[in-house]
């Protein structure tokens, strides 16, 4: 009997005590689910303590010569001479020679270091220096979300990768695209140049820069300014698309959208481009342009114009294609193709123009036609010679095949030929004439009530005609003159023109827009715009406000976002 007894309590406490095991093991797997093991603040130390009076509540850890204390949490390491515990809200602050990794992708130095094990909020001052296998930040205070894995500075900070140096007020780094988001002052320093902005982005692994707002890139030989703009800070080249100009020394290129090469000393653009020339005063207007710094030279196309800015009158070309080259003392222009020029009083076209600014002289070239007042000038060439310091014109000479024409009232024309022209103007306009060799005249006579009296008909060696008014006064004849003067009504109509007349008044230039007259309207390229930045989420949350660990060295107000530490508001589209 007692036997059983003995046997039944044995029985009893064994139920007991696995009854006790099982639901300290259900108590011990709710609190490890309540809070993981690796979400502990892990810390090693040759030395620690307990200090109430001056830290309440907190482990404090020390290192000896050989050893420094060390910290682990959730793939993080960091290493310090002093450390302060607070096992119960899981928090730590680091003090001297503090260093912090994650993997091997982060090291960061610092003289004070803070750390949340709930929010994996850190925060570090003194001297900081963080360090990734692009880029190297060093800044005086730095906060560092682990979760959203984001460094973010606001009183300051210098970035510097593999080819610049990069400043700014407040500062942000998202780990996981290895994007700096630069704010206020922004400062890049390169060998070859500078770049000022207050809004920049900045890849460091491939060196590219996006700029938004005024921006300026300033080198020795140029300066590019934009209000959005990509720039490749290590292939030294990049493209604008809104309000952008290139500054080379003599020459101000503008466009839609503007490319920069620094290496090729080169430039380009697309759509409602303009390039002034500061020394010369002079402007070219186009869809498609190419500068060459290096070789002075400016190749524009697409409703291309050149033109000559002058008080008086300004003298415009157009050609299909233009180029403008030479150093400034000495610069040309060339159009080829449907050449055209348009002055107040002097219009015409050829197959080319070539244009001295310097001396003033201007060749047309190729099938040219010249228009003065009522007068049309043809030949085989045309060479025009303005005054450089009266900005008039001062002669021409005609090549080859010089033919004069006018149109009379009649529906006729008044026409004289011969080898060679030149004529000389006053006030830009024409008024004394020489023909000379093999001329041939034909003119309507009229009396001074500007009746039709004759029409003279005659052959010289030469002639001098006189103008007033764009009207011929007189004409003189020399080297064996002949000719007839006959009425009106005995001289048929098909005896009236000369050999190679060819009477083109309807295509004469009398406005800037007839340049392009005849001609289509170029379709201008569709620019590829730059994105509009990204308006990224608030760096500090509300969560990071009310985890503040009261044993803290910050404040809640160092905790707030503020309004001047944001981006602007950026108008207009992506794609410009």
């Amino acid at each position: 009997m007692l036997k059983r007894l003995n046997c039944k309590l044995v029985m009893d406490q064994i139920k007991f005590v696995l009854a006790f095991a099982l639901s300290l093991g259900f108590f011990l797997t709710a609190i490890a689910q309540e809070q993981p093991v690796d979400s502990l603040i892990r810390v090693e130390s040759p030395f620690e303590s307990i200090n109430e009076n001056e830290f309440p509540g907190a482990i404090l850890y020390l290192r000896n010569s050989g050893k420094q204390v060390y910290v682990q949490h959730r793939g993080i390491e960091m290493y310090c001479d002093k450390a302060v515990f607070y096992k119960e809200s899981n928090f730590i602050k680091a003090i001297g020679n503090v260093r912090m990794n994650q993997g091997d992708t982060i090291t960061m130095n610092s003289k004070y270091a803070e750390y949340n094990g709930g929010n994996q909020l850190a925060f570090a001052s003194g001297n900081v220096n963080m360090r990734s296998p692009e880029s190297t930040l060093q800044t005086d205070t730095l906060w560092f979300n682990r979760a959203r894995q984001q460094a973010y500075y606001r009183s300051g900070g210098t970035v510097r990768d593999t080819s610049s140096t990069l400043k700014s007020r407040v500062g942000t780094y998202f780990m996981k695209d290895k994007k700096y988001q630069f704010l206020d002052k922004v400062v890049v320093t390169n060998p070859e140049y500078v770049i000022n902005s207050n809004h920049l982005n900045f890849y460091s692994d491939s060196g590219h820069a996006y700029m938004y707002g005024p921006s300026t890139i300033t080198g020795k030989t140029s300066k590019v300014y934009c209000e959005r703009g990509f720039y490749d800070t290590r292939a030294d080249e990049g493209y604008f698309v809104k309000n952008s100009s290139i500054d080379y020394n003599d020459r101000n290129v503008r466009g839609d959208s503007l490319y920069f090469n620094r290496g090729r000393d080169f430039a380009s653009g697309v759509n409602n481009i303009k390039i002034t020339d500061t020394i010369n005063n002079s402007v070219i207007k186009g869809d498609y342009a190419e500068v060459f710094r290096a070789k002075d030279s400016v190749f524009i196309t697409k409703r291309a114009v050149a033109i000559s800015v002058q008080e008086q009158d300004s003298v415009y070309i157009h050609a299909d294609t233009l180029m403008v080259t030479g150093k400034p003392e000495n610069r040309l222009v060339r159009g080829f193709y449907d050449a055209r020029i348009f002055k107040k009083d002097l219009s015409g076209k050829s197959d080319s123009i070539v244009s001295r600014q310097t001396t003033g002289l201007t060749k047309m070239i190729g099938s040219p036609i010249l228009w003065n007042g009522v007068s049309q000038m043809t030949g085989d060439s045309i060479f025009i010679q303005s005054n450089v310091q009266t900005e008039k014109l001062d002669s021409l000479r005609v090549f080859y095949n010089a033919f004069i024409v006018n149109k009379d009232t009649t529906g006729g024309f008044n026409q004289i030929k011969g080898k060679e022209l030149t004529g000389f103007f006053k006030d830009n306009e024409l008024s004394v004439v020489n023909i000379d060799k093999n001329v041939e005249h034909l003119v309507y006579l009229r009396n001074e009530a500007q009746e039709l009296i004759g029409i003279d008909k005659r052959t010289s060696g030469r002639v001098v005609l006189e103008f007033e008014d764009g009207e011929l006064v007189l004409d003189t004849y020399y080297n064996e003159a002949k000719g007839t003067t006959f009425p009106p009504d005995e001289l048929p109509v098909n005896a009236r023109t000369l050999r190679g007349l060819n009477w083109r008044g309807d295509e004469q230039i009398l406005s800037y827009n007839d340049l392009f007259k005849g001609k289509p309207i170029p379709k201008q390229i569709k620019i590829q715009g730059l994105p509009l930045p990204v308006r990224e989420d608030d760096f500090f949350s509300k969560e990071d406000l009310e985890n503040l660990n009261e044993n803290s060295e910050l404040k809640k107000e160092d905790l707030e976002n503020r309004k001047e530490d944001q981006i602007e508001n950026i108008e207009g589209t992506g794609d410009n």
